[in-house]
């Protein structure tokens, strides 16, 4: 039975492992169980589903999956984690701990040996220094994945969902929207961990596409014009494109692409959608 959840048992774990937090690894375990409840719906865990947990800390939300999953890869980078882990997952048996960084494992071959090669769920509470690198890896890696589910900074959580137009809309935004529908859970304030972070954090569930939602002749393409168009974000598209080496054009042709796209000339990428910036990828790549 998942008991972890409490304060008082987390309390307990922490102390009779003398464990000290580290700083490096962003270290703030969830204490609270209906955030934890709350996590497990809405990633909708079955006894059918291969779950990998990115940094499972204590084991705290590791016990919840085990009790809802078929099979749960934890992957810890904290050597110091990894007794306690032992100690608070014994109990279950459908469940593999492994120490190393989790953007040097071979997610596609544990997808092979424990899922068949079959889409698999992805949950974690990720430290946020490292949240765009792991959820942008898991996505361009293209690792057979169904869903993320996933605490992170709420600011975060915000820029991944916003809109064209909104001040929190930008490269990550388009690059999650990409691939997968993002929608906020809900959000959790600092109280519900130990230690307590300095700024509030989201649950926000990332649905995967079955293929992208943009129809796009080339993807590197289209994520470096993304990338150029909010390098700078005063400046105008054209001015972010050509100060970005100008992705192979003079300046009068990426004028003439931006025009070609049925938008003012003077725009900024902010105001462009998705669907926007992969038919301006498709001019411009036909342009060069």
């Amino acid at each position: 039975m998942a008991y972890l959840g409490n304060p008082k048992n987390t309390i307990e774990v922490l102390q009779k492992y003398n464990f000290n937090f580290q700083k490096k690894f962003g270290q703030n375990f969830l204490i609270d169980t209906g955030i934890l409840e709350e996590i497990i719906d809405s990633a909708g865990i079955t006894k059918d589903d291969m779950i990998l947990e990115i940094g499972p800390g204590i084991g705290t939300m590791t016990q919840y999956l085990c009790e809802s999953a078929r099979q749960v890869i934890a992957v810890e980078i904290d050597t110091n984690l990894i007794p306690i882990l032992k100690d608070t997952l014994s109990e279950y048996d459908n469940v593999k701990v492994i120490n190393d960084d989790i953007l040097k494992v071979d997610i596609n071959a544990l997808a092979e040996e424990y899922n068949n090669g079959k889409p698999i769920k992805v949950v974690a509470n990720l430290p946020y220094y490292i949240t765009t690198p792991i959820i942008m890896g898991l996505f361009e890696s293209h690792v057979p994945i169904d869903s993320i589910t996933i605490m992170v900074q709420k600011e975060v959580a915000d820029r991944m969902q916003a809109a064209p137009g909104k001040k929190d809309y930008g490269a990550l935004s388009l690059a999650v929207q990409y691939y997968s529908h993002p929608e906020i859970v809900v959000n959790v304030p600092p109280s519900c961990f130990m230690p307590q972070p300095k700024v509030g954090s989201s649950v926000i569930s990332l649905k995967r596409y079955e293929k992208p939602v943009v129809d796009v002749e080339d993807e590197k393409l289209m994520f470096k014009i993304i990338r150029a168009s909010f390098n700078q974000r005063r400046k105008t598209l054209a001015n972010g494109l050509n100060n970005f080496g100008g992705m192979g054009l003079t300046k009068e042709q990426i004028q003439q692409s931006i025009e070609a796209l049925g938008v003012p000339v003077n725009v900024r990428g902010e105001a462009l959608s998705l669907a926007q910036f992969a038919q301006l990828s498709n001019i411009i790549g036909a342009a060069k």
